[in-house]
């Protein structure tokens, strides 16, 4: 049974976060994957490179580490496309529609072969997409990418 937000303004207000601060901190990133060894081994390579990371299991976990009173505020997403609870697509929609998470970049893992609509894209921040089974080089190397790309500019 899908799950049925009201506006994201409604459900409730993200803390107030200073973004020079935010910026200064060490780069940060939300893992999120229902797989415990998927999310395993891509937080631990990440922290070894110097991130700070969040693991989530669901999307809706995710959603909640960042828009909750001690609020994540990491500076990219990877998270599955299929997970219980909320899927990734569903979790990025909806922090597009946050100020805060407005232009936070997404990674998207998904199935084998799993290709998203234009209209799936064009409603989140997902910038690149994985397909299972990837080497964790290739993985690291769109995180670096994401990381270092300036933020793409949202209509108004």
């Amino acid at each position: 049974m899908p799950l049925v937000f009201g506006a994201p303004r409604q459900m409730h207000a993200l803390p107030a976060a200073d973004m020079h601060q935010s910026m200064l901190a060490s780069r940060s990133i939300l893992v999120c994957d229902d797989e415990a060894p998927i999310r395993h081994v891509i937080a631990h390579r990440l922290r070894t490179g110097g991130f700070t990371v969040r693991e989530a299991r669901t999307g809706l976990e995710g959603l909640k580490a960042i828009t909750g009173p001690e609020a994540f505020r990491p500076q990219l997403i990877i998270t599955d496309y299929q997970m219980p609870e909320m899927s990734g697509i569903e979790m990025a929609a909806l922090l597009r529609k946050f100020d805060a998470t407005a232009s936070t970049p997404v990674l998207m893992l998904t199935a084998r072969g799993y290709t998203l609509t234009p209209d799936e894209l064009a409603t989140t921040n997902i910038r690149h997409i994985i397909s299972k089974p990837f080497g964790v080089r290739l993985l690291l190397d769109r995180v670096q990418e994401l990381l270092d790309a300036p933020p793409p500019r949202l209509a108004a």
